[in-house]
């Protein structure tokens, strides 16, 4: 297969994928309208990206597009619907990052509460403050509230624990079995969190349902002074609260990620949070350990090679959990060319829409076993006429709720 990789994947990769036989093509500052050009141009079967934004008219460029790969957990850089529509598989490299982004958010958390970029600011000017940089709170005994307990928030909270804080969390999959079993306190929602935390990290994906998640009002719950995280999704805040709630409640906040953030690695940037007192503003860096770019491009690498070699995808964020088939359609068949074309045949006769199929062969490869599952209401001339057809052995439908 034919691999475009449209950011910066490590060495190891490439030599990965070209030593299973693939044609690599490596264009990392492919983006925007330059990408379009490369994928109209190479007309990759496979497309791996990291934070290049990945529109439909990228897709429509390359009819050959199978598979993208979103090298780290998050995929709201990728129209996934617009994959979903072109028959595009889209899999993400989860968990591989979540130590890195968890080391990123607890240093936020004792930045801020030690000063740390203003006492290195000042003693690089040559000012010594001892005085001022010495009334730290501390963060032992103090409430750490935790909004989304995936990966990264459960290795923020086995970090969190040496550090003696008592840890709350919301999460939509969060049982109180599970939150016992982690030794922190579930709440029933972020309100909840943000009303009793004395820090708020938020770990939460970026969709339609999170955007926004910190309110005006959640920033109205927080306690004045409280410290609040983001290294998840520049959507999940409402920047102009989180303003508002540094002007007039004293929050202070770590945050990895921003609105409209630059496209490149570097240059000048303006932002309404930048410049406020008790404002740290990192690069977008939660996952760029160079532990976590090894594991995630292991992890890319997996899902290619198992793609190419198998033609299932791993983590696979663009299938359906639950089909619309209505009825399973077994079909045992000698395996020899035909046989199931003409079965096919017969289904697309009856009008029969087929949601899911695999075929099993049995030891010595004499015959097989169909299973098609298919929406449509089952007629038994059309499985006798299956059942006649030369090769077919037996067939017989269930309905899917497990009635005859």
């Amino acid at each position: 297969m034919k691999i475009l990789l449209a950011d910066t994947l490590s060495e190891t990769c490439i030599r990965a994928l070209s030593e299973e036989g693939h044609q690599v093509v490596s264009k990392p500052q492919a983006k925007g309208a330059e990408l379009i050009e490369v994928l109209k141009e190479e007309k990759p079967e496979v497309l791996v990206v990291r934070s290049t934004k990945v529109p439909a008219e990228a897709m429509d460029v390359s009819p050959s597009l199978e598979l993208i790969v979103r090298a780290g957990a998050g995929y709201d850089n990728i129209d996934v619907d617009a994959a979903s529509r072109r028959g595009i598989f889209v899999s993400n490299c989860p968990g591989k990052n979540a130590a890195a982004v968890a080391e990123l958010a607890m240093g936020l958390i004792l930045a801020l509460d030690r000063y740390i970029p203003e006492n290195v600011a000042d003693a690089r000017e040559g000012r010594w403050n001892k005085a001022k940089y010495s009334k730290a709170e501390g963060v032992k005994g103090k409430t750490l509230g935790i909004i989304g307990l995936g990966n990264i928030g459960k290795e923020l909270v086995r970090r969190a624990r040496g550090f003696d804080v008592r840890i709350i969390a919301w999460s939509r999959s969060l049982t109180d079995e599970e939150a016992g079993s982690l030794g922190i306190s579930r709440k029933a929602s972020p309100m909840d969190v943000a009303r009793e935390a004395d820090i708020v990290s938020i770990h939460v994906a970026g969709t339609p349902d999170t955007k926004h998640l910190a309110n005006r009002a959640f920033f109205e719950a927080m306690k004045p002074g409280a410290l609040f995280i983001n290294t998840s999704r520049a959507s999940v805040v409402d920047e102009e609260a989180l303003q508002w709630a540094i002007k007039e409640k004293g929050i202070r906040a770590g945050l990895d990620v921003i609105d409209n953030e630059p496209a490149g690695k570097e240059g000048a940037f303006e932002h309404l949070l930048t410049g406020l007192p008790g404002v740290y503003l990192t690069h977008h860096i939660g996952a760029s350990t160079e532990q976590a770019q090894a594991a995630i491009a292991d992890e890319a690498v997996r899902v290619i090679v198992e793609y190419a070699r198998t033609g299932r995808a791993p983590n696979t964020v663009n299938l359906a959990e639950h089909s619309a088939a209505t009825h399973l359609l077994t079909v045992r068949h000698v395996d020899q060319v035909g046989v199931l074309a003409s079965v096919l045949d017969e289904v697309r006769r009856a009008g029969w829409n087929v949601q899911e199929m695999e075929n099993l062969i049995f030891a010595g490869g004499d015959a097989a076993l169909a299973r098609i599952r298919f929406d449509g209401e089952p007629d038994e001339d059309v499985l006798r006429r299956i059942g006649e057809q030369a090769g077919v052995l037996a067939a017989s439908v269930i309905s899917l709720d497990g009635e005859e």
